[in-house]
């Protein structure tokens, strides 16, 4: 029995250098020849369900501390740019032009490497850091050259290409001494990334990471909104949570590098679009290609698609396209980015659709709490006297079939987010010294999880399905009658001769006066403010795009503004009062 227990173990012993090998009564080994014991127990493998892992203790006398492993140098740059092509990978397997990758993504990435003095010009940021560390690094002979050769020369088929990010924690603190670092290997620049940054540079940052892949989907013009991507990115289809995972195994990251890539927060939709815009004006981007009626990101056709949605009636897009054109933001130079022009509009294309749709729910239904259900209940009347032909849409009944699958579908978001795991399985190390400790930790929890999944019968978890580009999904098949796509507005409108009006003559501003303060937003959206439905259609495009409501609330108040000038300048001229004379 002790013999199997000692056969495998083949370690000379330290005294006389024999291998003879028998067990103590506790378990430890000891030498038969010159009776020394030494700190190795036998490996116990334990049977039952609670105890499904293996004991044992590490030898600290014979075995040697293998030095440290550093693989090769390697820049913040590349491991942002090895996040970017995951990202544009991921994007392509979704359908996204193949040329996202090698052709558009790449070419903004170079530009940015040149503007931002990291490649593609005469002194590199990344070899003056390696210069700086080469004195005190004795024993690592690495070439600065060699690396920016890994880092340019990208073949487009290459699955190791490089990328550079900007951290997007704010403080980071420095390793102190150099020695350390040298032992403690990670990125070359890591610790003085942050702190080279000069006014005017635009440092590299996870959010900027998808900067650059919204840039290159709206050079495409790709059917894929800002908020359509950040949707894919919170629902783990494209790579951003812990995207250091995937690095090659020869760039080692340790220490400093984690608070550079490490993320502890979802992206915000203004931070990224701020971010991209002024990512397009720093690398000094062309006119982007036009964007004209029949393009996806014409808001005409993303008003369909939110309209189909939101399960409301086709008869509706009419009135959207008359908003669109009566205010002028269907016109290609509006819609088309130019980064040179100062005077061109930053658009948010999926929030300004969603806009117009909400203020032609609040033409048509006005969403004061009051006229919607007089509407509701004289048309519920309408339909049940007139069960022949299309029916008139009830805004009553679709408040109530909406609200029902949104609060379901919101339920499964929140039990989603709620057994998400922000930690990596890749631990997080700051310290040399406690490698071994953090290590032996995640190992015990991850036996543990194994351990309670047993026990409690759940199911691993699967792969995840498809990205679907609806998150409700509504059929004019359904028996239950919960589509209301097909639906007229026949008892909504009325016919002045030649001339179709609504019903309703009324209209109440979000409104009177946009806020001109340098604070970044037109107004602030407080919810008992407004009405009851006008906060509930707020929320559901919330929901669909993943936005705050104050996000939608903005743009719908710029679009009163534009759609209402004339009206809100009359009255502001009179209720301004005189100026008094002096005496």
């Amino acid at each position: 029995m002790e013999q199997e227990h000692t056969r495998d173990y083949n370690e000379p012993c330290v005294q006389c250098s024999d291998v003879n090998w028998g067990l103590t009564e506790e378990g430890k080994f000891y030498c038969r020849s010159c009776h020394n014991v030494i700190e190795r127990t036998r490996e116990v493998l334990t049977g039952d369900v609670t105890s499904n892992a293996r004991a044992q203790s590490i030898s600290k006398g014979l075995k040697k501390k293998k030095k440290f492993d550093k693989g090769w140098e390697w820049y913040i740059c590349e491991g942002f740019q090895n996040i970017l092509c995951q990202q544009a990978e991921a994007l392509q397997s979704l359908g996204v032009s193949s040329q996202m990758k090698d052709e558009v993504l790449w070419n903004f990435w170079k530009r940015y490497l040149q503007k931002s003095k990291h490649a593609h010009c005469d002194k590199p940021f990344s070899d003056a850091t390696h210069d700086a560390f080469s004195t005190c690094e004795s024993d690592t002979e690495v070439d600065g050259n060699i690396e920016l050769s890994r880092l340019l020369d990208l073949p487009c088929s290459a699955s190791d290409t490089d990328l550079i990010s900007e951290s997007s924690i704010g403080a980071v603190s420095s390793i102190g001494k150099s020695s350390e670092r040298s032992v403690w290997s990670g990125s070359v620049d890591g610790s003085s990334y942050l702190s080279k940054k000069k006014k005017g540079d635009l440092l590299m940052s996870m959010p900027m990471t998808l900067a650059f892949c919204y840039l290159a989907l709206l050079w495409l013009r790709e059917a894929i909104m800002l908020s359509d991507l950040l949707r894919l990115v919170m629902d783990g289809h494209i790579p951003y949570l812990n995207a250091y995972k995937d690095f090659p195994e020869e760039m080692k990251m340790y220490g400093i590098d984690f608070k550079i890539f490490h993320v502890q927060s979802w992206p915000a939709y203004d931070d990224v679009h701020k971010k991209a815009h002024d990512l397009a004006t720093y690398i000094e981007l062309p006119r982007f290609p036009d964007i004209e009626e029949g393009i996806f990101l014409h808001p005409n056709i993303l008003c369909m698609k939110y309209l189909m949605e939101a399960n409301l009636p086709d008869d509706m897009h009419s009135w959207t396209c008359r908003v669109v054109e009566k205010i002028g933001i269907g016109e290609t130079d509006f819609l088309t980015l130019h980064p040179g022009n100062k005077s061109s509009c930053r658009v948010k294309y999926d929030i300004l659709a969603i806009a117009v749709v909400v203020v032609v729910l609040k033409i048509l239904f006005l969403l004061d709490d009051q006229y919607e259900w007089l509407l509701s209940n004289y048309i519920e009347e309408r339909n049940k006297n007139n069960k022949e032909g299309c029916p008139v849409f009830d805004i009553g009944k679709w408040y109530v079939v909406v609200r029902n699958a949104m609060d379901v579908e919101q339920k499964k978001l929140n039990e989603e987010r709620v057994r998400h795991l922000w930690r990596c399985e890749k631990p997080l190390l700051y310290s040399a010294m406690r490698k071994s400790v953090i290590l032996k930790k995640r190992q015990m929890v991850v036996d543990l999880q194994r351990q309670f999944r047993t026990l409690s019968g759940l199911m691993e978890p699967t792969e995840k399905q498809k990205p679907s580009g609806f998150q409700l999904h509504w059929t004019e098949e359904n028996t239950a009658g919960n589509c209301f796509h097909g639906h007229s507005m026949g008892g909504i409108l009325q016919e002045n001769g030649n001339v179709i009006t609504t019903l309703n003559r009324n209209y109440w501003l979000c409104t009177m006066k946009l806020c001109k303060n340098k604070c970044g937003h037109l107004t602030h959206y407080k919810e008992s403010d407004f009405p009851h439905t006008y906060q509930f259609v707020l929320n559901l495009f919330s929901f669909l795009l993943r936005v705050q409501p104050s996000v939608i609330h903005e743009e719908v108040c710029a679009i009163e503004n534009k759609l209402f000038s004339s009206k809100i300048e009359k009255k502001s001229r009179k209720f301004k009062t005189p100026k008094r004379r002096k005496p």
